[in-house]
């Protein structure tokens, strides 16, 4: 069958940038626009907004913005369109959509999944033990949200029933891309290699322009970011894809950019595990096809397991962020006293108020290479930014810490500045995780006014995480060749990386840059390395996996993120600079290695 489905990434998270629908939908040619809106902070964000007015917690933007503008184009070029921009309310978000069709005379046929919210699951599982998946902590008493994550058939049946919209709350990225080709090619639940490679498809995309050159290791290669290109895989009935984007727009598409991508935030690469398949991407093949055309392919599938992830929110106190700019000579140390300075000043005013100390305080001096730690280059930087993050059980604690922020402007450092008015505390919301068993959650599909429920196939598997890529290819004892032979280099000479989080995971991936770098890359990045070189971020476990298709390896770093998303105090919550951090971090290379180049 020569049928090939293009599907158009057009959004990578809540806050990207307007421009990949219109761009998509007037030059991509694409069949189907999926947009992912629900990083694992966002829902931290949705359930904030929740709070402070019922009938929000959702994506707001896909309906003021993207449809507002789009809504007549794509219904008159055909195109259909999946969303998980429903968040915590899928139902409102579809309402609205509705609302807007009926404004510019539009029938359009809007299908909303629903079953994801399980707080009311939540009193049995407390009693049943359940317990968070990364820390081993209790469930909260206190919960806001619990949403499973949901996987891609509802979204088929969605389309099955013509919906020309879909809307979802909680599911996995890569369900969006899986439900519309399930639909389109009629692959069944248990032809489980179609099913990773779908994933894998939807995983390329979930990013946006991550696939496409955006955050690339080489950034100084990428041309033209003001009008980079999003995303676009072509499908094809046997599971292979090609990733390109619109012609005219800026970006790259290349094996390293996709393989980036590809790395991106997936642990385990042989067991990723989804809620449809369990990924095994450890034999997947990266060619470039043509300019910015990449063809992927080699995923293999197996069987879920019987639970879902469920991410869950609750309030633990209240949080604020200060950052002041400190110019000058010995700006570093002028920095560090003055949050120091903040902090024990405040401290003592809370005692004479009676109330508590802080429950955690975080002080990061920007500029400095505070993040590098030992690594940091020692040259004296003369402009830096005072980076004050702090945690209290009460709201009054931290207004007072908010007063507090500006008077050193007056009070203490010369070249003191930048305060840009008071910050303001507010909940610290924060999440955890659990499974929750798929037979005690029922996925269902609201369409034309009416519900049907979604049966979702059982595995006779308890343990879909066999076949690991762990340590799956040992080091090459001949890569590093005697001492007088080497040459010391950044690991950037080497390889590419990319980093992302899960909670307080930080997965960190590597691509070599050539083939025979990869013995090196093997005997060099030892898991012993790579937590000693990150050793001051890095209070967890560090355990390395290959993906001998693509000549890469990840790392999963664990207790990295200090929390992690909304429950960090670093500038750097979700680990997007550690990759670079590790890429720093000197390799011995053989002479004639590096000469082959």
């Amino acid at each position: 069958m020569n049928k090939t489905i293009r599907i158009g990434g057009a959004s990578g998270f809540w806050g990207d940038s307007s421009v990949g629908a219109p761009q998509l939908v007037r030059h991509g040619k694409v069949d189907y626009l999926v947009f992912d809106y629900l990083a694992e902070l966002t829902m931290s964000i949705l359930a904030a907004a929740r709070l402070r007015k019922p009938e929000l917690g959702y994506a707001t933007d896909f309906v003021t913005v993207t449809m507002k503008s789009l809504l007549r184009e794509i219904s008159e070029r055909g195109i259909r369109v999946v969303s998980n921009a429903g968040g915590m309310n899928p139902q409102g978000c579809a309402e609205a959509i509705a609302a807007l069709a009926a404004e510019q005379g539009l029938a359009v046929k809007i299908a909303v999944v629903e079953g994801d919210d399980v707080m009311p699951l939540l009193p049995t599982l407390r009693s049943a033990g359940v317990r968070d998946m990364q820390k081993g902590h209790a469930l909260p008493e206190k919960v806001l949200s619990a949403n499973a994550y949901l996987g891609a058939l509802p979204i088929k049946a969605a389309l099955d029933q013509g919906a020309q919209i879909v809307v979802t709350g909680r599911c996995v990225d890569s369900a969006v891309t899986l439900g519309v080709l399930m639909h389109e090619f009629g692959w069944q639940p248990h032809e489980y290699d179609h099913l990773a490679q779908a994933s894998l498809a939807g995983h390329v995309i979930e990013c946006g322009c991550q696939a496409t050159g955006g955050l690339h290791t080489d950034w100084d290669q990428v041309p033209d970011w003001a009008n980079i290109g999003y995303p676009i895989v072509e499908c094809s009935a046997d599971g292979s894809f090609v990733v390109s984007k619109p012609p005219g727009t800026g970006g790259l598409v290349s094996t390293a950019t996709v393989g980036e991508q590809i790395l991106y935030e997936i642990g385990d690469p042989g067991a990723y595990l989804l809620p449809d398949v369990t990924c095994d991407f450890t034999q997947v093949r990266l060619e470039q096809a043509g300019p910015d055309q990449v063809r992927v392919s080699g995923a293999r599938g197996r069987a879920p397991g019987n639970g879902y992830k469920v991410c869950a929110t609750f309030i633990d106190g209240f949080r604020c962020n200060a950052q002041l700019s400190i110019v000058g000579i010995d700006a570093v140390a002028k920095a560090r006293r003055t949050g120091e300075a903040l902090i024990e000043r405040t401290r003592r005013l809370f005692a004479e108020n009676g109330w508590s100390d802080y429950t955690r305080t975080g002080l990061q001096v920007l500029g400095a290479e505070s993040c590098y730690g030992p690594h940091a280059a020692t040259g004296a930087a003369r402009e830096v930014v005072l980076w004050v993050a702090v945690m209290h059980p009460q709201k009054e604690a931290l207004e007072l810490f908010a007063r507090e922020v500006a008077a050193p402007g007056t009070s203490w450092s010369p070249g003191t500045t930048g305060v840009g008015g008071r910050p303001s505390p507010g909940p610290s919301i924060r999440q955890c995780a659990f499974l929750v068993d798929k037979a005690r959650v029922q996925p269902a599909v609201r369409l034309d006014g009416s519900s049907f429920a979604i049966e979702v196939p059982m595995s006779e598997s308890t343990d879909p995480a066999p076949a690991s890529g762990r340590q799956a290819v040992a080091p090459d004892a001949r890569a590093t060749g005697s001492a007088t032979d080497t040459i010391e280099v950044p690991l950037i000479r080497l390889a590419f990386g990319r980093s992302g989080d899960k909670g307080d995971i930080s997965n960190v991936g590597l691509i070599a840059r050539r083939l025979h770098y990869l013995p090196v890359l093997r005997a060099e990045v030892t898991p012993e390395r790579v937590k000693q070189w990150l050793g001051h971020l890095v209070q967890g476990s560090v355990t390395r996996y290959d993906l001998p298709g693509f000549d890469a390896m990840n790392f999963v770093c664990e207790a990295a993120l200090d929390g992690g998303g909304m429950a960090s105090l670093r500038n750097d919550s979700l680990g997007k600079g550690m990759a670079q951090i590790l890429l720093s971090m000197p390799v011995a290379v053989p002479r004639a290695v590096l000469d082959a180049a």
